[in-house]
């Protein structure tokens, strides 16, 4: 269950057509809606952010991903989508707004293991904060190739065993970079 919900005034209301991706990852259905920018800009990032919300009224939490066009778009998994009563094609009502405190991020299993393996890229990991946390494991796991990601991962460590404590010249939001973008829909 969601924290308290935030302030009012801190939240936007929107409708949005839940749109199946042409080419979706797991076994899992899932749905997705990109952000009106009214609804992205009360958010504390462009990149990627955690908000709690409604859909049709049921409460969710989740992390926003960068559409490359400072704003975000939303993955939504099937039990929220049966838990909501809404499918595919279906013009849901939603009310987002920021979590009041970002939660830690899930570390990916390489990242992870990588950092056991260095106790001094360790110690600056958890010395930095939680949104700079984020920002690792984006760059990480936003690489296309496993040879990228994997060139990632030991960049990391070595950067944080460096003491580096952000990832240096990484656009999060993907807009100057054109790194990112949302699913494409099915047609």
């Amino acid at each position: 269950m969601c924290s308290d919900m935030n302030s009012h005034s801190d939240r936007r209301r929107f409708e949005a057509t839940l749109l199946r991706p042409a080419k979706p990852d797991g076994d899992s259905p899932w749905a997705f809606v990109i952000l009106p920018n009214e609804a992205s800009e009360i958010l504390p990032r462009r990149g990627r952010t955690s908000i709690d919300g409604t859909l049709n009224g049921t409460r969710f939490r989740a992390t926003l991903e960068p559409d490359g066009n400072l704003s975000h778009w939303l993955r939504i998994d099937a039990t929220l989508m049966a838990e909501a009563g809404v499918g595919f094609g279906d013009v849901a009502a939603f009310e987002v707004g920021p979590v009041d405190e970002e939660p830690e991020p899930e570390v990916p299993d390489d990242l992870r293991r990588a950092l056991d393996a260095s106790p001094e890229a360790r110690v600056v990991w958890d010395d930095t904060t939680t949104l700079a946390r984020v920002d690792w494991i984006h760059w990480v796991v936003s690489a296309k190739q496993a040879a990228t990601r994997t060139k990632r991962v030991h960049e990391a460590c070595d950067k944080l065993r460096s003491g580096q404590r952000r990832v240096c010249c990484f656009d999060p939001s993907g807009h100057y970079s054109k790194a990112f973008k949302p699913p494409k829909a099915a047609d």
